[in-house]
């Protein structure tokens, strides 16, 4: 939907990739769903599901065979947006980098984007 031709709405680091296709395949989903909701200290909390199928109104990025999907809503959110996955000694988990993000809280958790 706010897409440029040619270009997806988000890329995905090789960690990601592999994460994702190791998430699809060990649970038989057809790929994450990606979002954003209101919430968290800075306003706005990214949201991620698994789904069985995906929505016809969805944006669809397929790379490597990892595949996510992006929730209407989110779209203008997310674009442009680096998933990456990272490992350390305490936790593990998917890492957002935003182009559209104006505000981060300290505990990574929540954003805020430019006007809201």
């Amino acid at each position: 939907m706010f897409g440029i031709p040619g270009k997806q709405a988000v890329t995905l680091t090789p960690k990601a990739v592999a994460h994702i296709k190791k998430l699809m395949e060990g649970n038989g989903h057809a790929g994450l769903r990606l979002g954003v909701k209101k919430g968290g200290c800075a306003g706005m909390e990214y949201t991620m599901e698994y789904v069985s199928d995906v929505d016809t109104h969805d944006e669809v990025v397929e790379q490597d065979g990892a595949c996510v999907m992006i929730a209407p809503m989110a779209q203008m959110f997310l674009f442009g947006t680096e998933i990456d996955y990272e490992t350390s000694l305490l936790e593990s988990g998917f890492k957002f980098k935003n182009p559209n993000v104006t505000e981060a809280c300290g505990c990574g958790e929540s954003i805020k984007f430019e006007g809201m």
